[in-house]
């Protein structure tokens, strides 16, 4: 049978709603209700600690006691979440009384309303059902989502109107294998009149855009032929003031050495709007696929990131590394390979013990990953021995000689 409930949208901004039970199935439904707009009331002698901290937040008022004959009255929509079947069937009573539209979380066709599996892409807001089967609706609603994010499923939305200025989304795609971009970012990619693309970029998503979009190879190859910023910022701009959406794809996060913040501002500077999609940084990012932990209880309390484009010594450097060496928590280097040497050296020099771990991880997240594990004294020659090659994270501290307990 087909399932007889009628789909409709609840306008709840600023309607009263009451959840009944502060325990898992409130700490799903909330979050929607609160974003809604809607003025949530929830009654239950206990929560969850996510829950207590949306109370604690103010999103929410909590009745700290059981449900008791009258908690309807005045509500537009009522759930009854709680863990006794009898409380909920006098919840659902009382909405039926008040005709108020009540879920009920145990016996979903007890209610007068049921909750659909729901997602939300691009301005859009979609709900499944599917007859008392919700791990259908959810499996249905997953793959409407992955088709919508991939641009496999037509969205509907009109193409920019004419004399528009769609502008720029400066997006992150992560550290590279193509499933770390946000969610954001693979959507405003999909919608994309032309790319601007860095090396480093999850490169396996052009494939998926339509043929008629421009692709631009920033061609930001590390220590070798790279395209002048001025020309990138340029083509930026020129690109959007033709009226195109312009998606600036650079892996990792923009922000983090990735001279994104320089691109907004030349395109503020010309007009152009800009969006921000921040990424999953490849610094705390791929450590952590090669099972190194920046940060561990008890072992390091401070993560310094350090750029390694400019060597120690160098008039141009900003850090200071007899500070870098006195300091007993994680420094994650970037752009290091090249001058690892260097420092390794300023470290040892400013008082890192010659025994301090090291781990390099080359091609983070990608099929060539692979890891090396050193010491500060004598990483130079094991990096030079196992023909270490950037792009390539290093990470110096105690952190880095932690490993997963082996199992027999």
């Amino acid at each position: 049978m087909d399932d007889p409930h009628y789909l409709s949208g609840l306008q709840l901004t600023g309607r009263r709603v009451v959840m009944f039970g502060g325990g898992s199935v409130a700490q799903r439904r909330l979050p929607r209700l609160i974003r809604a707009g809607a003025r949530v009331e929830l009654v239950s002698p206990h929560t969850t600690p996510s829950v207590q901290g949306m109370v604690d937040a103010g999103e929410l008022v909590w009745h700290e006691r059981r449900y008791i004959e009258g908690d309807l009255r005045d509500a537009w929509y009522a759930l009854a979440c709680t863990d006794d079947a009898e409380v909920n069937a006098a919840i659902c009573a009382e909405a039926e009384r008040e005709r108020v539209f009540c879920v009920r979380a145990d016996e979903g066709e007890s209610g007068s309303a049921v909750t659909p599996a729901s997602g939300r892409h691009g301005g859009l807001l979609f709900g499944v059902l599917s007859g008392g089967e919700p791990l259908r609706s959810a499996a249905v609603r997953d793959s409407i989502l992955d088709g919508l994010h991939a641009g496999a499923v037509e969205d509907g939305r009109s193409p920019h109107p004419e004399g528009s200025l769609p502008g720029v989304a400066l997006v992150g795609g992560g550290p590279g294998d193509p499933e770390l971009i946000t969610v954001r970012g693979r959507r405003l990619l999909s919608r994309a009149d032309v790319v601007v693309v860095d090396r480093l970029a999850p490169r396996e998503l052009l494939d998926e855009l339509a043929p008629e979009v421009e692709v631009v190879d920033a061609a930001k190859i590390p220590y070798g032929r790279a395209a002048s910023q001025d020309v990138i910022n340029s083509t930026l701009i020129e690109r959007a003031k033709e009226g195109k959406f312009v998606v600036r794809l650079k892996g990792g996060d923009p922000y983090l050495f990735g001279r994104g913040f320089e691109e907004v501002l030349a395109c503020a500077e010309a007009g152009v709007p800009v969006t921000m999609v921040p990424g999953i940084t490849s610094a705390f990012a791929v450590p952590a696929v090669a099972d190194v932990p920046v940060t561990h209880r008890g072992v390091a309390h401070e993560v310094v990131v350090v750029s390694g484009h400019v060597a120690p010594g160098d008039d141009r450097s900003l850090v200071d590394w007899d500070l870098l060496a006195r300091m007993r928590g994680t420094i994650v280097l970037m752009m290091g390979v090249e001058r690892l040497g260097q420092f390794a050296k300023a470290l040892l020099d400013g008082g890192r013990p010659a025994d301090t771990p090291v781990a390099i991880i080359e091609d983070g997240t990608m099929r060539t990953q692979r890891s090396l594990r050193s010491t500060l004294d004598t990483v130079v020659t094991d990096a030079a021995a196992s023909g270490v090659r950037p792009p390539a994270v290093i990470v110096i501290g105690p952190v880095a000689g932690l490993a997963q307990p082996q199992s027999s």
